[in-house]
């Protein structure tokens, strides 16, 4: 049995346990804290998942320093994938990673628990390093009793460290309630309300830190939630390098690259997060990691207005990409 296998074996049994102070760390474990892109679905003209750009995409982003990866979650289009693509898709993403650095969070969300479950199993046979789950939808008010019972039939499936990617009116209170009724609960990506506010309430709410928590919204606010003790973020991976850079610039105490790295990053933050999930594309299509931008998702198409503005602005930032 390698290392590898050896350390993500404790992780499954300390998880379920309720415990991860051991395998030579102190809880939490200090490898979920950074850079966790979300990896973007590629497609081929045949609109089957492209699994040749996956690897690219993946090379790139352990090139880029990346501290995890994590696949597939809103950006990936996870709700357009059937049940074959999702199982042959975390098995490809697990293949593809081998041997390189970043640590393996595999999306086990499902439109109903039985869904859920069965991701949930087939991810604790294939051994990322975590998972993560989306509620059965991913906006919306929900019966917070009907997703705590969610949460634990997904725990009990799987029994590694599991991540909860909180929506609609799931408050810091309740994930807190989940972390202590579900052993594996370990994370939060945190997308309900003001970020920056509800770090400071899980701090608040949990002193021993139990509750590792994590951004998403394309990181727009990093270095305020790293201030305020986030433990990463989870963006798209088409400029993943320059959060990285923004990340290892701050930790060395290089506060104005850190700023002035971030202020070109959000050039590309604000129009993707207004042309959606094409745009993201189009960027790592112009970084020569994806064929094309197809997706699946039922968004307007990239015009050729878009794609200009696009270009202008990748043309700006492209001398601080790797």
């Amino acid at each position: 049995m390698n290392a590898l296998s050896t350390r993500r074996d404790c992780l499954r049994a300390l998880a379920g346990a309720g415990l991860l102070a051991s395998c030579g760390h102190a809880a939490p474990d200090p490898r979920f804290r950074g850079i966790f892109p979300i990896v973007q679905t590629p497609f081929t003209k045949a609109n089957e998942i492209d699994h040749g750009a996956l690897g690219k995409q993946i090379e790139f982003l352990d090139r880029a320093g990346v501290h995890g990866i994590v696949w597939p979650q809103r950006a990936s289009e996870y709700a357009f994938l059937s049940r074959e693509e999702r199982l042959r898709g975390a098995e490809a993403v697990m293949r593809l990673n081998k041997g390189r650095k970043p640590v393996v969070v595999l999306g086990v969300q499902g439109p109903d628990t039985a869904s859920a479950v069965e991701y949930a199993r087939h991810a604790d046979k294939l051994g990322p390093d975590a998972i993560i789950a989306l509620p059965t939808r991913d906006r919306g008010e929900f019966d917070l009793d009907e997703v705590l019972a969610y949460y634990k039939a997904v725990g009990k499936a799987c029994k590694l460290p599991m991540f909860v990617q909180t929506t609609g009116n799931m408050s810091v209170e309740f994930v807190l309630k989940l972390a202590r009724e579900v052993p594996s609960v370990r994370f939060a990506k945190d997308e309900t309300g003001n970020v920056l506010y509800r770090i400071n309430e899980f701090r608040a709410g949990d002193p021993a830190g139990r509750v590792t928590v994590f951004s998403g919204a394309h990181g727009r606010t990093l270095i305020d939630e790293i201030m305020r003790g986030g433990a990463g973020t989870m963006p798209a991976a088409s400029w993943a390098d320059l959060y990285v850079k923004v990340w290892d610039a701050w930790h060395a105490n290089r506060k104005q690259d850190a700023y002035d790295i971030f202020a070109k990053l959000l050039l590309l933050v604000v129009p993707c997060q207004e042309y959606g999930f094409a745009a993201i594309k189009y960027i790592l299509h112009l970084r020569g990691i994806f064929p094309n931008w197809d997706i699946r998702a039922q968004t307007p198409p990239l015009d050729e207005d878009a794609q200009n503005a696009l270009r202008e602005v990748y043309e700006v930032v492209k001398p601080l990409f790797v």
